[in-house]
């Protein structure tokens, strides 16, 4: 069974999505500097969008990034530490995030969201990095 199919039971799944939903606050809460307030500012503008809009692009995300992601926690499984193997392999574990989140942007009809990825997207790794840790400990707490 693939990580995503472990992760997203019926009972699990709108917890998993939601625990990362406030991961994203708090790592945006975090950022400091004119750095900070541009990400804020672009992510008030998606949360503009629709009601919970973020939540629903995470909700979308979560399979094919878990998917994504499950050859790097299936190697941390064999080494018997899958959480800390994610976080000593963050900058892998992003890209693997940063190809599925690439695709999904290319191919959104929203033009607001595609600018705003586009803006970003040269400085999202390091971003996407900073949450692998945390990301690693919710996959943690819900993997079987």
């Amino acid at each position: 069974m693939g990580l995503s199919e472990d992760l997203l039971t019926p009972d699990n799944k709108a917890l998993i999505v939601q625990e990362c939903c406030e991961m994203i606050d708090a790592q945006l809460a975090s950022k400091t500097g004119m750095s900070g307030i541009a990400l804020k500012t672009a992510f008030a503008a998606l949360k503009g969008l629709k009601p919970n809009y973020i939540y629903s692009v995470v909700d979308s995300l979560s399979q094919p990034c878990f998917t994504e992601i499950d050859p790097i926690w299936a190697e941390g499984l064999q080494q018997g530490e899958p959480v800390e193997y994610l976080k000593a392999n963050k900058s892998r574990t992003a890209d693997a995030l940063l190809a599925v989140t690439d695709t999904k942007a290319k191919n959104t009809k929203i033009q607001l969201v595609r600018g705003v990825y586009e803006k970003f997207r040269d400085s999202a790794k390091k971003h996407v990095e900073d949450a692998v840790p945390d990301l690693a400990e919710i996959i943690g707490k819900y993997a079987k």
